[in-house]
């Protein structure tokens, strides 16, 4: 399925209207996605992920990760509690990753997703916390693509 995964994105970076350079963007699940790109070594030049699974099955080797990362998580996810969050920082650091994590006060899991309250257990949209992490995803598009 990866080899898939690489050969789109070679497809997307050939294209005319490309300059070479991609990212790539995941939320919840997608955001678990990105993770598993730059964990396999593939060549963006950033991924992020918001409200994702921070935990793989896979951890990253030393000096396999060629993406910048930034990942924005609520502070009171159910889903993906601050252990999850100290290990992945604890995983991307043995990796010599360049990483962000931005944690949000008050914010729950799926906290872009402005649903209705109690949909689903410990998911809650979050005002402040989506309108930060759409700045952070803008200020980390800024940097890497100069």
């Amino acid at each position: 399925m990866l080899c898939r995964r690489a050969q789109a994105i070679d497809i997307l970076k050939s294209h005319s209207r490309v300059d070479g350079r991609l990212a790539a963007v995941g939320y919840c699940f997608g955001g678990m996605t990105v993770l598993e790109l730059a964990r396999s070594g593939i060549d963006l030049a950033g991924v992020v992920s918001v409200h994702g699974s921070l935990e793989t099955a896979r951890p990253a080797e030393a000096a396999t990760i060629k993406t910048r990362i930034l990942v924005c998580h609520g502070a009171l996810d159910p889903h993906v509690p601050m252990t999850h969050v100290t290990a992945f920082t604890e995983e991307m650091n043995r990796a010599g990753a360049d990483y962000q994590v931005i944690v949000y006060s008050g914010a729950m899991h799926g906290f872009t997703h402005e649903t209705e309250t109690g949909q689903q257990p410990g998911v809650a949209y979050h005002a402040l916390s989506d309108a930060r992490s759409s700045r952070a995803i803008q200020t980390f598009f800024d940097e890497i693509f100069v």
